[in-house]
């Protein structure tokens, strides 16, 4: 998030009484779309916090859509269904199905009981990311460089201005573009 809004996101603590309070505040200032990443030991705080937010929130026309990205492991999948299972349909689900190498088998997910139950009564509406190479995926990591900036060769890291590593980008750039245009009406207001 830091790379890609250049610095400007605001960091909440959340672990404070009304840490998370913050997103109620930015939609009383007029801000349409409130992203919210949390953190790996945030579940606990963002559902007790949910559970006792939800119904005023929402009474202001609000509307929450949970994201959860999966793999191929099957802990992923679990993750992603616990908080269904809390949320249930107080929220719009987008599941990212991130593929974590060439031939990624996202079969628990295609066929264990408690997804199919999920996608039946919940609808996520799913986006599929494919596998990167390691050769653009690392080093734009490392050196905090967007797809779109590697694809138009704008940065200065000489891994990343190879003409098959820029291809690769634009490729990735447009496929992974497809899959958010099909799931828009999730992301706008």
């Amino acid at each position: 998030m830091k790379h890609f809004f250049n610095g400007s996101v605001t960091k909440v603590n959340i672990h404070t009484p009304a840490g998370l309070d913050t997103f109620v505040d930015h939609l009383e200032s007029g801000t349409s779309i409130i992203l919210a990443d949390m953190g790996a030991g945030s579940g606990q705080v963002a559902s007790d916090w949910f559970d006792a937010m939800y119904e005023d929130v929402s009474a202001t026309g609000a509307r929450f859509t949970a994201v959860g990205v999966i793999t191929p492991d099957p802990a992923s999948v679990e993750s992603v269904l616990a908080w269904a299972n809390r949320l249930q349909d107080r929220v719009q689900y987008v599941v990212v199905q991130n593929a974590t190498s060439p031939q990624s088998n996202f079969s628990y997910w295609d066929s264990a009981e408690q997804a199919i139950r999920f996608r039946e009564s919940l609808s996520p509406t799913v986006v599929r990311m494919e596998f990167r190479l390691a050769e653009l995926e690392n080093p734009a990591r490392q050196h905090g460089v967007r797809l779109g900036q590697v694809a138009m060769r704008q940065n200065s890291v000489d891994e990343l201005m190879r003409a098959s590593i820029v291809m690769r980008a634009e490729s990735y750039r447009r496929r992974i573009f497809s899959e958010f245009d099909r799931a828009k009406e999730m992301f706008l207001p």
